[in-house]
């Protein structure tokens, strides 16, 4: 397992989770503004690419991940926690 690619996922799925937040209470108070939406439809989509390529590669993000259990057995317990990576 490449830590330095995996390191490098997260950090990307964190900035656009940032990002999807950010615009999300953007959108929360400017509600027509298409620019943004449009800007967060696509943060969106980007993220959820990201989130499917980690956890095929790596195993779930969340013990309800966005992407099904591949195996026959619980895919959750074969890694390190996200928060036992070593960075």
């Amino acid at each position: 397992m490449d830590n330095r690619q995996q390191a490098q996922m997260l950090l990307q799925i964190q900035q656009l989770e940032f990002a999807a937040v950010e615009l999300n209470l953007f959108l929360d108070t400017h509600p027509n503004d298409q620019q943004a939406l449009a800007m967060y439809n696509q943060i969106h989509q980007e993220l959820m690419n990201c989130v499917r390529n980690y956890e095929q590669i790596y195993g779930p993000l969340l013990n309800f991940g966005f992407s099904p259990n591949p195996q026959n057995c619980w895919k959750w317990i074969d890694s390190p926690w996200p928060w036992e990576i070593k960075y």
